[in-house]
């Protein structure tokens, strides 16, 4: 979220309790850092609200969950008596949008993550997890930053656009529902809508939401950059990656013009042996992806600073899915 948004849920939270921490897991770099370079931290400190331990966890068996039953959580989430969730309004290519469901990954330390692509390359199953995770975690409160949110080639390297909204509710799957009616996507394209309303974690329906405040009219943005289709299987029942998938897929692609051959996309990339890496070792030179295998997990998109990393469909897939 934005400073401004973080220090605002920061000062009301200490009117409730004098233990409020605050913490965040990202994918790459120590915790500290990265909230150092959001200016969060800055933020924190003008309150007195430390950082929590996010780089450690321990795990947690959830015996109640329909899919997922373990998972490692960060010490500063299990520590917690209550834990408020505040997101960005932004677009991924994985998930279609991250908001309140997807924004507890990030309550899951480091490159832990990297396991849960590499386990279930499948967007739906992702998505499954997910749910069990936000279930697991049952945040009390859900915010989502869209005053200035992100369109395009979102989580890390789109464009900003103002929406001038702010999201609140207890129920994550409306909320992120309401995310998608803000910007014309359909609800049940997001493929952690349907299971969260059939395992109890809210609803996507409309007649089912209850909005207050300002017209959901007022906020919408038909011009919003997502793709506006299904998330699409990329597995074979088997789970091996296909001739077909290759030919068909959207896949993520380096524009060398871009690239600085820093190399975390290299580090980041979960599968064995890597599906983007050095070219015969030579990092003077942009690494390259092998789509054979490619699972399509978007991490090395999601983290590259420079936002060299852009996601096309071949033609084949475009002719098909049009």
């Amino acid at each position: 979220p934005h400073p401004f948004v973080f220090k605002a849920v920061g000062r009301l939270a200490q009117d409730i309790s004098p233990n409020v921490s605050y913490g965040d897991s990202p994918s790459f770099g120590r915790p500290a850092g990265q909230a150092k370079r959001a200016h969060l931290s800055q933020a924190a400190q003008a309150l007195g609200i430390p950082l929590a331990d996010f780089e450690k966890g321990r795990e947690v068996h959830f015996a109640d969950s329909p899919f997922i039953k373990h998972f490692t959580l960060a010490n500063g989430v299990l520590d917690a008596e209550g834990v408020i969730s505040i997101g960005k309004f932004k677009t991924h290519q994985l998930t279609r949008i991250t908001g309140a469901v997807k924004n507890q990954f990030g309550c899951v330390p480091g490159m832990l993550k990297a396991e849960f692509h590499l386990k279930l390359p499948d967007p739906h199953d992702f998505g499954k997890m997910l749910v069990c995770l936000t279930l697991c975690i049952r945040p009390r409160l859900y915010i989502v930053d869209g005053v200035t949110a992100m369109e395009g080639n979102g989580p890390r390297g789109g464009d900003p656009v103002k929406l001038n909204v702010l999201l609140f509710s207890t129920d994550p799957i409306a909320l992120d529902a309401t995310m998608c009616r803000i910007i014309n996507l359909n609800p049940e394209f997001v493929p952690t809508s349907k299971p969260g309303k059939e395992w109890g974690l809210g609803t996507y329906l409309p007649e089912e939401i209850e909005l207050v405040g300002d017209p959901l009219e007022s906020f919408v943005n038909k011009n919003f950059k997502v793709v506006r289709a299904p998330v699409k299987s990329v597995t074979s029942p088997s789970g091996a990656v296909t001739t077909f998938k290759n030919l068909v897929s959207p896949r993520p692609v380096i524009e060398a013009t871009k690239c600085r051959q820093c190399g975390l996309c290299v580090n980041v990339c979960p599968v064995s042996p890597k599906a983007v890496d050095w070219c015969d070792g030579d990092k003077s030179k942009p690494p390259r992806h092998t789509y054979e295998r490619c699972i399509r997990c978007f991490c090395c998109q999601e983290v590259c600073p420079e936002r060299a990393i852009g996601v096309q469909t071949p033609l084949l897939g475009r002719l098909l899915y049009r």
